[in-house]
């Protein structure tokens, strides 16, 4: 049984801008344990690079990686499926885009708090942003409001484990001055959906970070293979 510790928090890390501004926002109040989900993502070894480099800039001992191989066999999203294309960017799409990993999130909370049970974790932290995102269902804070719940009803009756969701209305704009603001580490960070070398520039993922260090005024550090102006 594990012995709970209010101060250990879970921060699931992929390796993107929006899990450092979070690893970043723990990391003052909290030990963290960094957790990283390899599912058969195009960029999976680039992000998992990111992973560990951030991993070692905030000194965190407790790591763990996992591979979830059934994401990738189910396939239903471009970042898994090579035969569907990664859509280029478009900002002012209303639809879920190809990028969408169905239940994704799920998925990983439901990793993230088997760990946070057995190594007495009272949160777990993640990225989520349900403004200036690329409209994912499973990115809103109510979808975390149910799952607490679910972990409320299938962990032990001492176990309390809290979603932490400290982006979920901000603006990727937000995000880099906030980041900025605690010394985020930017330049261990990887975005892209489709390259592993320098980022493509065009992607969802791209363009909402572009656009993000353009509307706050703040040298994105990473190289692009192009860099449009997405203001």
């Amino acid at each position: 049984m594990s012995v709970k510790n209010p101060s250990l928090s879970v921060v699931l890390v992929s390796g993107g801008m929006d899990s450092c501004v979070t690893a970043a926002i723990a990391a003052r109040d909290h030990k963290t344990a960094f957790l990283h989900v390899n599912y058969g993502q195009r960029t999976e070894q680039r992000e998992l690079q990111a992973f560990q480099a951030l991993a070692d800039h905030f000194q965190v001992e407790h790591r763990l990686v996992v591979s979830f191989g059934h994401l990738g066999e189910i396939g239903g999203s471009s970042l898994t499926d090579h035969s569907i294309d990664v859509s280029c960017a478009d900002l002012k799409n209303l639809e879920i885009p190809s990028s969408y990993v169905p239940f994704r999130n799920a998925n990983i909370l439901a990793m993230a708090t088997s760990w946070a049970e057995v190594i007495g974790a009272s949160a777990i932290f993640l990225g989520a942003m349900e403004e200036d995102s690329s409209g994912y269902p499973d990115c809103r804070r109510s979808f975390f409001d149910a799952f607490e719940e679910v972990i409320d009803l299938g962990t032990r009756p001492e176990t309390r484990i809290r979603i932490m969701t400290p982006l979920i209305a901000l603006s990727k704009a937000d995000v880099v001055q906030k980041g900025t603001e605690l010394g985020a580490p930017f330049h261990l960070t990887w975005s892209c959906y489709v390259r592993e070398d320098v980022a493509c520039g065009q992607c969802d993922s791209c363009a909402l970070r572009l656009r993000g260090f353009q509307k706050a005024e703040v040298p994105d550090p990473l190289p692009y293979a192009v860099r449009p102006n997405y203001l």
